[in-house]
């Protein structure tokens, strides 16, 4: 509606145009209202959207804290299965050498009275347990060579010395040898026994032979 003192300066003419003009600019404005159709429940479906997204942040956060707390629970596991690995092998290592020279010294000889020399090498230092571990040996009198290469005696005697070391680690009630000196001649034989007898106090053996050299020696 126009103000009272405007109508009356203004002709019934001119009021009806003005009104005129009014309704079609208010209808301008509606219809631009009603094109822009405002969704009334917006800011409830903001909040529900931020109410979700809390709850998978926090969901996240939860995922991510226990993921750090099970890589932690590996690398301890990791490392206690790394330090029990290693006190294995470094007590076999230190102590192989020795044993390999005993089983393979021969007093009566002067070349053969040290005996051979045993080594033992990690194939992977950062995780041992994940490779293999190269066992070298080299018998008195002779070349270095590669395991293959050795005769069936050499063999069985460098097996016999990785087997006391390592049962002297964590030492069994008993050790069973079932016809270890099928590949033996006499003297490595004599060895052999010499080596079980000296430590007869420390461990038993129960040894199958077919050999009088090792049951006269029982």
């Amino acid at each position: 509606r126009l103000p009272r003192d405007h109508r009356k300066e203004m002709s019934d003419k001119d009021q009806q145009r003005v009104r005129a003009e009014l309704d079609e600019q208010q209808k301008k404005i509606q219809d631009t209202l009603n094109g822009m159709n405002p969704n009334m429940k917006a800011f409830e479906q903001l909040k529900e959207v931020e109410e979700r997204f809390n709850e998978v942040q926090a969901e996240m956060l939860e995922a991510k804290q226990k993921s750090q707390d099970v890589a932690k629970q590996f690398e301890e596991v990791k490392q206690q299965r790394c330090d029990l690995f290693n006190s294995c092998f470094d007590h076999v290592k230190g102590c192989i050498d020795g044993i390999y020279k005993e089983l393979t010294s021969d007093p009566s000889k002067l070349e053969q009275s040290v005996g051979g020399s045993a080594y033992l090498t990690l194939n992977n230092q950062e995780e041992p347990y994940l490779d293999g571990i190269k066992y070298d040996t080299i018998p008195p009198g002779k070349r270095f060579m590669d395991m293959t290469h050795l005769s069936g005696g050499e063999k069985t005697v460098a097996a016999l010395a990785l087997l006391f070391a390592i049962n002297s680690f964590y030492p069994a009630p008993f050790i069973v040898l079932d016809e270890v000196d099928a590949a033996l001649d006499a003297r490595n034989v004599a060895k052999v026994t010499r080596y079980i007898q000296k430590r007869r106090s420390e461990q038993q053996c129960v040894i199958i032979s077919l050999k009088e050299r090792f049951y006269e020696k029982a």
